[in-house]
């Protein structure tokens, strides 16, 4: 049970690494060469590299309890979770869709990882 956990705080910290990196690019604007260097000064992108690091050091301690092809199927929870925080933080729109899209991969995913006995 800790192993998910672990893997749910990896994929909701990762999430919001990507929220943090959309926020600071949207105040840059359109990365080009003459201005990568705020890029590398913005502090929205250097606090979604730290929840990088966060995540990854979450993700090793997953990784290191149980099987890779067990646990990496769960990454894809960052699909609805990235959809959600997405939709309610920076006001995105979200067609029936791309709902509909990320519920179908949801539930390959659980298809993929439920352990079936015939």
């Amino acid at each position: 049970m800790l192993i998910y956990g672990f893997v749910l705080l990896n994929v909701i910290l990762l999430v919001i690494g990507q929220l943090l990196f959309k926020i600071g690019l949207d105040r840059i604007g359109a990365v080009t060469f003459s201005n990568m260097f705020n890029v590398f000064l913005s502090p929205w992108i250097w606090a979604g590299l730290g929840l990088y690091v966060i995540a990854t050091l979450l993700w090793f301690a997953a990784l290191s309890r149980a099987d890779l092809s067990a646990v990496y199927p769960l990454q894809s929870l960052s699909y609805l979770v990235g959809l959600i925080l997405s939709v309610a933080i920076l006001h995105e729109s979200a067609s029936p869709m791309r709902w509909i899209g990320t519920f179908v991969i949801l539930l390959g995913v659980l298809l993929f990882s439920w352990p079936l006995r015939l």
